[in-house]
């Protein structure tokens, strides 16, 4: 199998109501992007959330403290002023994703509301203009529990399965795999990411080459409570 990665250049600064789908569809058509059957477009959910309203004023620290205490359904550590909370979808990150990295001064983005939805519409969006069997993948940069630095992650999906399910299967030496479960949006997300970058202003990007199908959510990549050895 070869992946390729196609960085989506040229997308303008979003603002809240534009129509986000047509501006990357406008920035694929003027890089001379033409989607194809199998494509995932990856999207990192500020230019999302940005295009749904969920950009906030933050006038000063006790503010930012506030919003993150809103946007948690839980908190599950603290330390200073780094907080570990759950957000109402589920996911487990700092500050309720609450980021105020490439946004204007003085204002932090929320997550999505409802990512998957997010996904989705953005993939109906892309298919009716080309005509091709898409995926979408949504992201946002998460921590990772023992390891230091930071990578992109799917919080919102459609078009693929969330996690490719290889217990009952026989591994390359034929031994029956019993615990593998391979997070198959997480990996695209964070291989996006090495062309899109944090400081480069794109984006999106293409992933092609993958040949995956199927429907799932990135809530499937929650791990229960009852299973998770950090809460």
């Amino acid at each position: 199998m070869t992946i390729e990665l196609i960085p989506i250049r040229g997308i303008p600064e979003i603002r809240p109501g534009v129509d986000v789908a047509e501006l990357i569809l406008e920035a694929m058509r003027d890089s001379g992007i033409s989607l194809a059957d199998g494509d995932v477009v990856v999207v990192t959910h500020k230019i999302v959330s940005k295009a749904e309203g969920r950009v906030v004023e933050v006038v000063d620290e006790e503010a930012y403290r506030v919003l993150v205490a809103t946007e948690a359904a839980a908190v599950i550590r603290r330390r200073g002023d780094l907080v570990i909370t759950k957000t109402i979808h589920g996911f487990i990150c700092a500050n309720a994703g609450v980021d105020r990295s490439n946004t204007e001064n003085g204002t932090a983005i929320l997550l999505p509301v409802d990512p998957d939805r997010s996904a989705h519409r953005l993939r109906t969006r892309f298919e009716a203009a080309t005509g091709a069997a898409l995926a979408v993948v949504v992201t946002d940069t998460f921590g990772r529990p023992w390891r230091r630095g930071l990578v992109d992650v799917a919080i919102g999906v459609s078009g693929l399965p969330a996690i490719l399910d290889l217990r009952g299967t026989p591994d390359a030496l034929g031994r029956i795999m019993d615990v593998t479960e391979i997070a198959i949006v997480d990996e695209i997300a964070a291989a996006a990411d090495l062309v899109m970058g944090k400081a480069d202003g794109i984006p999106a990007a293409v992933v092609r080459g993958l040949g995956l199908v199927g429907e799932g959510q990135a809530t499937d990549l929650v791990r229960p409570a009852d299973e998770d050895l950090f809460r």
